[in-house]
């Protein structure tokens, strides 16, 4: 027998938390039905809801009850963690996706409401603007009014976070492929026919250790850029820079520096420089000894 599409679902009601509002942004985001939310503290009512979190003191996703508050559960998961979890062994968020809500929000929700990490005082992060939501609500309707706001936020950034995982993904079969061609020819750069999220694929997949020095990708307008790799994914160094006679020059400057027609733009840190054509952004690179390898002579079809 398959159970009834759950029509409401229940939470406390007052002043609320960033476990309980992410746990129903979860639950608006990915559970395959949309019952409507109340949010009270009569055990009746609470009882009587299809789904239940932070609230009831019951831990049981069979019955999709998700609170971790009681004696009883002992586990390192809020209400958001345990929605998550459902919604992974469900079916309905993939296993990898759920991976990635974990360590960029998830998780983080999970830890300050079990008291196992602190705010950091004067940086916003998702719990303090959830908190700021709370202030000045004098009547429980006001509570209700601005826990929905706050689950709009939260579900505005689990659709940015699932974007950013879904670029991830696309990206990543894309980036390997041209990994492995270069290795194959001997080139140090990767050639990506059109802009993708390189960077965590690459590093990923071992970067860190791949013998390329430079991205190459078209940009939005037709032109072609270079991109410095840096040594592992969150710095700001480079594998290997740019030549310094570039740095800051524009146009007809760069183009008298590197002797290339349509060179556009060299950043001043060294990490990007952008030339209107494919050959000519080889034509420069290849001058300047940046290249190892064969020189593609034609841009990716």
């Amino acid at each position: 027998m398959t159970q009834p599409i759950p029509a409401i679902a229940a939470t406390h009601s007052g002043p609320f938390h960033a476990d309980d509002v992410l746990a129903w942004a979860l639950l608006r985001a990915f559970a395959p039905w949309a019952p409507r939310l109340i949010r009270t503290r009569d055990e009746a009512e609470i009882s009587a809801a299809d789904v239940v979190f932070d609230v009831g003191a019951i831990y049981d996703p069979s019955q999709l009850r998700f609170d971790h508050h009681q004696k009883s559960y002992t586990g390192p998961w809020s209400s958001a963690g345990m929605v998550l979890d459902w919604l992974r062994a469900a079916g309905h968020v993939e296993e990898r996706h759920a991976a990635f809500l974990r360590e960029n929000i998830v998780d983080y929700v999970d830890d300050v409401d079990n008291g196992r990490r602190e705010p950091e005082p004067g940086r916003p992060c998702f719990a303090r603007i959830v908190e700021a939501y709370n202030r000045g609500n004098q009547t429980l309707a006001d509570y209700d009014q601005a826990f929905h706001r706050a689950a709009e936020m939260a579900l505005d950034l689990l659709r940015g976070l699932s974007a950013d995982h879904a670029e991830r993904e696309a990206a990543r079969s894309v980036v390997i492929a041209a990994m492995q061609a270069a290795a194959q020819s001997g080139s140090n750069i990767l050639l990506l026919q059109t802009y993708v999220r390189w960077k965590p694929a690459y590093f990923e997949a071992g970067g860190a250790e791949h013998p390329t020095d430079w991205v190459i990708h078209p940009g939005m307008d037709g032109s072609w850029r270079a991109l410095a790799i840096p040594p592992s994914e969150n710095s700001f160094a480079q594998k290997r820079s740019l030549p310094a006679a570039w740095a800051g020059l524009t146009d007809g400057d760069l183009e008298a520096v590197t002797g290339v027609a349509g060179a556009r733009f060299c950043h001043k840190n060294l990490f990007i420089t952008v030339f209107q054509t494919f050959e000519g952004l080889m034509q420069a690179m290849s001058a300047a000894g940046m290249l190892r390898g064969p020189v593609p002579s034609a841009a990716p079809a």
